[in-house]
């Protein structure tokens, strides 16, 4: 079965820095990896993601220049290092993953992804 697992969520002070892992088991080499987030009431939104073949990045705007997303040389652990937070981060970070689309960039939407985490809760205070 394919699997992820986040680990790395936590409360921060507004400025501070988070970086949350993901691990990849039993899934396609070739793979997006995307990072969404969730506040309540709010759609599941994409933050980041990877191409494991490659490493062609995707960012939201409102992430770019304070979000990086990584993978290990092993292509098994994909991170996201978080500088700069705000309150406005603050939410429940999912992992995800997809096969890399025939064309194009890694879809951005999460009905394009079959594999989920379970989330990890990240806390921006003021």
């Amino acid at each position: 079965q394919p699997r992820l697992e986040e680990s790395g969520g936590g409360s921060v002070q507004a400025g501070g820095s988070l970086r949350l892992s993901c691990a990849a088991s039993n899934l396609w080499a070739s793979r997006c990896m995307t990072w969404f987030r969730q506040t309540p009431g709010n759609e599941r939104e994409m933050v980041a993601s990877i191409r494991t073949n490659g490493g062609a990045t995707t960012y939201a705007p409102s992430v770019k220049g304070r979000f990086t997303v990584s993978q290990d040389d092993a292509r098994i652990t994909v991170y996201l290092q978080m500088d700069s937070l705000k309150p406005e981060d603050t939410g429940m970070y999912y992992c995800a993953s997809s096969r890399v689309p025939l064309v194009g960039q890694c879809r951005t939407t999460r009905d394009q992804y079959p594999t989920w985490g379970q989330g990890t809760q990240v806390t921006v205070s003021s």
